[in-house]
């Protein structure tokens, strides 16, 4: 984006902020003139935290999810149930079930999902469930693994590979059930909404 008129250094800031997912034109500009309005100290700060974040943080080799240290912290509390386990789409759908505070064993993050559409097949998800050479140990250790992908159609054809993939190994398969909307993003829920579903899930 050119701004006319503008110096170098202010395009070359919003051309950046609009790089960003969900930031417009509009949007960039306005945030660059917030960051230019703010004290040098702001723009420090935050330059840093993204230097920090990108240095710092890496994938938790038990769970997959973001992390600055490894294992992760829900993976290293010895007070969270090991045998239940909650498969997840992204780390945000992480956070969002945590918020609900209904859910206290540990969590896999697959970082996507099945979509024949975009192109995704099952061998571009996150690390599986128990793949060779993995860090979850044999499959009896794990009593019954939740599948709370969302309730879309990408998200169910994720669920049911999951299902065929995990049955045979003797756990317990369950679903998120009532309380999230067909097409509707875990992200987005409210606490009380993913502790329904979490209490009322059932078997696939």
């Amino acid at each position: 984006m050119t701004l006319a008129g503008a110096p170098a250094p202010l395009q070359r800031l919003v051309a950046e902020l609009g790089r960003l997912p969900g930031i417009g034109e509009k949007t960039a500009l306005r945030l660059a003139f917030h960051i230019l309005r703010a004290d040098a100290g702001y723009a420090r700060s935050l330059a840093q935290a993204i230097v920090t974040a990108t240095e710092k943080v890496r994938l938790c080799s038990v769970c997959c999810t973001l992390t600055d240290a490894d294992p992760c912290s829900l993976c290293a509390d010895p007070r969270r149930d090991g045998s239940i386990l909650c498969v997840v789409e992204g780390v945000q759908d992480l956070m969002a079930i945590e918020r609900s505070r209904e859910f206290r064993g540990r969590y896999h993050v697959l970082h996507g999902v099945l979509g024949p559409l975009s192109g995704v097949g099952p061998y571009m998800l996150g690390s599986m469930l128990w793949r060779p050479g993995g860090t979850r140990g044999e499959p009896p250790a794990i009593s019954e693994v939740i599948v709370a992908t969302n309730p879309d159609v990408e998200g169910e054809a994720t669920a049911l590979y999951l299902t065929r993939l995990l049955r045979p190994l003797g756990a317990r398969v369950t679903r998120i059930a009532q309380g999230v909307p067909m097409g509707g993003d875990l992200e987005y829920a409210d606490p009380a909404t993913l502790a329904r579903a979490i209490q009322a899930r059932r078997e696939l």
